[in-house]
């Protein structure tokens, strides 16, 4: 979840949310990965949520993180909820349920990015070993019910919290136990920036169906492969899906604007406290209309900046790109997503190739597509072909891309290789998630306590 900004330029006209949002076009050679992935944390004795308080809960953790360090605190009514590194600019956060998250530096390559994993991943060991706590990769938390998850003590999750149950079924479960990761990519151009939107937007069901590792909820399978997925189906219509309207002729950044006036907003912060703003659009906003009581009540780029990053489509437009349909899962595959997307989005032949693949796909072919795939995965239909193949297809894009790519690192000679565990999916046939439920029915006895052990960090 982004971190809150407070820039207080006064928003004059619509046209000022579209140049910010141009803002992000960058040349090629600028143009950089970010990668984010969430975990859930847990006591290695008896597998219980880890609580923000205590000793050895995830203000210590946050804490010794600071301590190893170094990075400045990011702080809400008195209490650490995360860190920043004030160099690099990668950050670390938490949800809402206490998944620990890390945004990953702007980074040139994959080869960095999965550097970064790498020390992210031994450095929370290193703080977390000692209180008794692990790591968890999954996309769901597989144990713990809502009531049993722990709620973290920032401002901005309080108003959320109240608010979704009035816009959907499983806004909490989203909320408090989901994980994911997601890659930040950047474009050139408004034409650009509408290229990968549109791709990313249409392959983002194969996505989910590559990563898919969330078939598990209170402690037995739910009947989906990425029940995670499902839940992004019943959280908020009006901030999620798949934005047909990004398909449409003339569509680029005022479109997108317009569309985010017209979703509810969550809040604003003035001098450092959150206000609840659920009852008004941003376009009411701008037109006047707001809490009674609010302090300075005149719309800043800071408050279209954090409304921007409440909206939740399956792919997200701030300065960036953000691809949002993968679940959490096993080091490996935090490498592999960015490892699929540069592949196919920084390549020009891979992306070309990419639009044509998804040229003529209908908007009811898309949304019937992110309806199946969280039940049926690598084997959902699509028209006389199925995701599987489609997902071989894309991979193999990728792949290309990377080749052509030719950044070395680490010993090889470009990163091709980080998508290996995608190609093992695809030799298997079959998701994660399917595996998983195997062994649940085999080796581990109906039960998900292994989980803890066999796919911690």
């Amino acid at each position: 979840m982004a971190r809150d900004t407070a820039d207080l330029t006064p928003i004059e006209s619509r046209d000022q949310l579209a140049a910010h949002l141009e803002s992000g076009c960058k040349p090629k050679e600028k143009w950089r990965i970010g990668t984010e992935h969430e975990k859930f944390g847990f006591y290695h004795d008896g597998h219980r949520p880890v609580p923000y308080e205590g000793p050895k809960g995830v203000r210590a953790l946050l804490e010794g993180m600071q301590a190893l360090l170094g990075w400045e605190p990011i702080m809400d009514g008195g209490l650490i909820i995360g860190l920043v590194d004030p160099i690099g600019g990668a950050a670390i956060s938490l949800e809402p349920g206490g998944q620990f998250e890390l945004s990953g530096a702007p980074l040139r390559s994959i080869h960095q990015t999965c550097r970064e994993v790498h020390a992210h991943l031994a450095q929370v060991r290193e703080i977390g070993d000692p209180l008794g706590i692990g790591f968890l990769g999954l996309g769901m938390s597989p144990k713990w019910r809502r009531e049993q998850t722990p709620v973290m003590p920032k401002s901005r999750y309080k108003i959320m919290a109240n608010y979704m149950p009035k816009v959907g079924g499983l806004g909490l479960d989203m909320m408090f136990r989901t994980c994911t990761i997601q890659v930040n990519l950047d474009y050139a151009s408004e034409a650009d920036m509408r290229d990968k939107m549109r791709v990313g937007l249409a392959l983002q069901p194969i996505a989910t169906a590559l990563f898919a590792d969330s078939p598990f909820t209170d402690g037995r399978p739910n009947g989906y492969l990425s029940y995670r997925a499902e839940i992004w189906r019943d959280t908020d219509a009006n901030r999620t899906g798949m934005l047909p309207f990004a398909f449409a002729d003339g569509f680029g950044f005022e479109r997108y604007v317009d569309w985010a006036l017209d979703v509810p907003m969550y809040l604003v912060v003035r001098d450092g406290r959150y206000h609840d703003m659920t009852s008004v659009t941003f376009r009411q906003f701008m037109a006047g209309r707001h809490p009674e009581g609010l302090p300075e009540p005149t719309p800043t780029m800071g408050d279209w900046k954090n409304h921007l990053s409440t909206l939740f489509p399956e792919v997200r437009l701030k300065t960036y790109l953000e691809m949002r349909g993968a679940d959490g899962g096993p080091w490996r595959r935090i490498c592999a997503l960015p490892a699929f997307w540069v592949g196919l989005l920084y390549d020009e032949a891979s992306l070309s190739a990419a639009k044509d693949l998804i040229a003529d796909w209908s908007a009811e072919e898309r949304e019937a597509l992110r309806a199946a795939v969280p039940r049926t995965g690598l084997a959902t239909t699509f028209r006389n072909t199925s995701v599987l193949a489609i997902a071989r297809e894309a991979v193999g894009l990728a792949q290309d891309g990377l080749r052509r790519r030719a950044i070395a690192g680490n010993g090889v000679a470009d990163e091709t290789g980080y998508l290996a565990p995608l190609e093992e999916t695809i030799a298997l046939g079959h998701t994660p998630a399917e595996s998983l439920l195997r062994q649940y029915e085999t080796r581990w006895g109906h039960s998900v306590e292994p989980i803890f052990d066999e796919y911690a960090y």
